[in-house]
């Protein structure tokens, strides 16, 4: 049974095939990198646009590194919500044309749970098992979740949302904290890269401390430290100074930024760091001691995070990320979110319209 996955959730146009639900055929992921840059985030109108670019080659690419034509496919599947209602629209009118042309099945996907399907699937591939129920903690530029997933029979995954952030998503306080610090965008990798040369323990940073349910999560008041540290130090000349190397319309690189960061700056870096970390694992501890979990998913692009890769190993709980190319948004994760709605003949109809707000639980 052969899936082709289509994503188009943000700024990344995507297009996989997978068979059986665990074998990846392939995977091609278009950038829109070089199209946002220049404005400091993603923005939604320019997304759309190159969407519509991408699409078609997109998916050409990957049924040919699959080797596969149109006519040899079981079903498309593609991302329903959440995200951009402009980005959303352009894989999921693409979808619906194909389909009805090619007369397979439509399945639309959360995109929250594809990207915990990255996990099922790599997992899949080595021809292991993820023990459940689990914990699955989803952080990206746009979500920070927390769920308890169980599965009563095989094709039949359920979730319970067990916490959330209540303002930024941990991706999006790493891409503010460093444009607030001249830094670029995106900004999370570059932070990943200067932590660690810095030292975290030189710089006190609050922990959030939540009212109601204390598995939410919240990163407004890190990011008014770090801006109150910013001012205190009068660091606008330093700032300007990085500012400067991305002035071209390029990422800069880590060696000319190191020559513009003074220590105390790569130890106010390291500390902002840490503190996302422990703010993440402390609730997927407090979750895991609270329900009888066992094992511990995390995923979403922040998964790709050297420094939070590295603290969460040493977690008591059997650990599942995903590899680096899956932590990001691809469609590989959506195919594979759909198979076992394939098996339920959980179909979408022509009348399936985009959600920004979609929720998984």
């Amino acid at each position: 049974m052969r899936i082709l996955g289509i994503e188009t959730s943000c700024d990344e146009t995507a297009a996989a095939v997978v068979e059986d639900g665990g074998t990846l055929l392939s995977n091609v992921v278009a950038s829109q990198l070089t199209t946002h840059y220049k404005y400091g985030g993603v923005v939604p109108e320019l997304a759309s646009r190159e969407h519509l670019r991408a699409i078609v080659p997109v998916v050409r690419q990957a049924l040919a590194e699959a080797g596969l034509d149109y006519r040899q496919l079981d079903a498309v599947a593609v991302t329903q919500g959440p995200g951009l209602v402009g980005s959303l629209l352009v894989g999921l009118t693409f979808a619906k044309g194909l389909t009805f042309s090619l007369g397979i099945p439509l399945i639309a996907v959360n995109h929250i749970e594809g990207h915990i399907h990255a996990v099922f699937l790599e997992q899949k591939q080595r021809g292991g098992e993820i023990e459940l129920p689990a914990l699955a903690l989803v952080v990206s530029g746009g979500h920070s979740h927390l769920f308890l997933l169980e599965r009563p029979n095989e094709t039949d995954y359920r979730y319970r949302l067990l916490g959330k952030t209540r303002d930024d998503a941990a991706g999006e306080a790493f891409d503010k904290v460093a444009k607030l610090l001249g830094f670029g965008y995106p900004g999370g990798p570059l932070i990943d890269k200067l932590a660690p040369y810095g030292d975290a323990a030189k710089v006190d940073l609050p922990l959030s401390r939540m009212k109601g349910n204390p598995l939410d999560l919240s990163f407004s008041g890190l990011k008014t430290a770090v801006l109150r540290h910013v001012r205190a130090a009068d660091m606008e000349a330093e700032i300007a100074e990085r500012r400067k190397l991305f002035a071209g319309g390029r990422p800069a690189t880590i060696e000319p930024l190191l020559e513009v960061t003074p220590q105390a700056t790569l130890d106010l870096v390291a500390a902002f760091q840490a503190t996302v970390i422990e703010e993440l694992l402390r609730r997927a501890l407090k979750a895991a001691k609270g329900h009888d979990v066992r094992s511990l998913i995390v995923s979403g692009g922040v998964a790709a995070n050297s420094g939070l890769r590295k603290v969460f190993a040493d977690t008591p709980l059997p650990l599942y990320f995903p590899s680096l190319s899956l932590s990001t948004d691809n469609a590989a994760m959506i195919a594979a979110a759909a198979y076992p709605a394939f098996l339920r003949g959980d179909f979408a109809s022509d009348e399936v319209t985009a959600q920004p707000s979609l929720s998984l639980a």
